[in-house]
């Protein structure tokens, strides 16, 4: 048993290394390979040397990665950077506005102006990628939400949020830096 224990732990620096390159967080990384470090403890059995060690655990730590992926993805996603002050700031619990955004004067009149296509340029460079390219293929493109969710490899609820963040950051951009001069 301890040399089996000594050899498993010999291999934690290497799971460590291969756990963190996939998690991008080494907290995760750490959890995942202690977890895969015990199941491999308790396990000893089902071992019994027929393959590599290193691929045994290897094997095992795969499974507690898509394991700490999936708990990350039920929990409650990070605030986009772009976005969450604004939401935060311009919506009650509710969902409803909390002080309404002013009437835009004649929008037609502003859209036929150089200048407001460069502060909207401007805006739109601000917006995430993947945000600013759903928002650029829905309104300048014309493209169908299945359409963009192909491209884009989100699903429709996902494009749906992008689209939300998307006009909702470049309303309070436009309205900060062309309606309000």
């Amino acid at each position: 048993m301890e040399d089996f224990r000594s050899r498993v732990e010999a291999e934690r620096a290497y799971l460590l290394r291969y756990a963190s390159r996939q998690l991008r967080d080494r907290h995760a990384a750490e959890d995942a390979v202690q977890e895969t470090l015990l199941a491999a403890l308790a396990g000893e059995a089902a071992f019994a040397g027929r393959s590599n060690l290193r691929t045994w655990l290897t094997g095992i730590l795969k499974h507690k990665i898509i394991d700490a992926i999936r708990r990350a993805s039920r929990e409650a996603p990070a605030p986009d950077p772009d976005t969450s002050d604004l939401e935060s700031a311009s919506f009650d619990r509710s969902g409803h506005w909390v002080d309404p955004p002013s009437a835009w004067p004649d929008p037609d009149a502003s859209l036929e102006q150089s200048q407001f296509f460069a502060v909207l340029e401007r805006c739109l460079e601000r917006l995430p990628a993947k945000t600013a390219q759903a928002f650029m293929m829905r309104e300048h493109l014309g493209f169908e939400t299945a359409d963009i969710c192909k491209e884009l490899g989100v699903t429709a609820t996902h494009c749906w949020v992008l689209l939300y963040r998307a006009r909702a950051a470049l309303r309070e951009c436009l309205q900060a830096n062309w309606f309000q001069k």
